[in-house]
């Protein structure tokens, strides 16, 4: 059975892209954390981060290291976090979260809330960085 984020890969639900290339996808979280939350994934579906193949997981990293660039550079922080979690979708994936406090990495605190209109300002803000 297809995950949510295949479905993505896909084309079947839409997401707020901010980059991509054959083998990996980065999009904003639609329940961030903190602004400009960043989901990285494979788009081969793989349930386990590291059941990823080590060229792949290589790659993944130097993809995810791009996008954090684009992202600091769009969203004023002093870090981007990283988050590597993997229970909530059976599918392989990165969290890019902008920190300027370890506090910005709660997971389990109240998730912001955008409008529609702001995620595809703030995706097309972080592609153009």
């Amino acid at each position: 059975m297809a995950t949510i984020f295949s479905k993505i890969v896909s084309g079947e639900i839409p997401c707020y892209k901010i980059a991509e290339n054959d083998n990996f996808l980065a999009f904003l979280d639609i329940t961030p954390v903190a602004l400009g939350h960043t989901l990285v994934i494979p788009k081969k579906e793989v349930d386990y981060f590291f059941d990823l193949d080590e060229k792949h997981l290589a790659e993944i990293n130097l993809f995810a290291k791009e996008v954090a660039v684009k992202l600091q550079r769009a969203v004023p922080c002093k870090r981007i976090g990283t988050a590597i979690v993997g229970l909530e979708v059976p599918h392989a994936h990165m969290h890019l979260i902008p920190l300027n406090t370890i506090k910005d990495m709660n997971f389990s605190g109240e998730r912001l809330k955008l409008t529609p209109e702001e995620f595809s300002s703030l995706a097309q803000k972080i592609r153009e960085a």
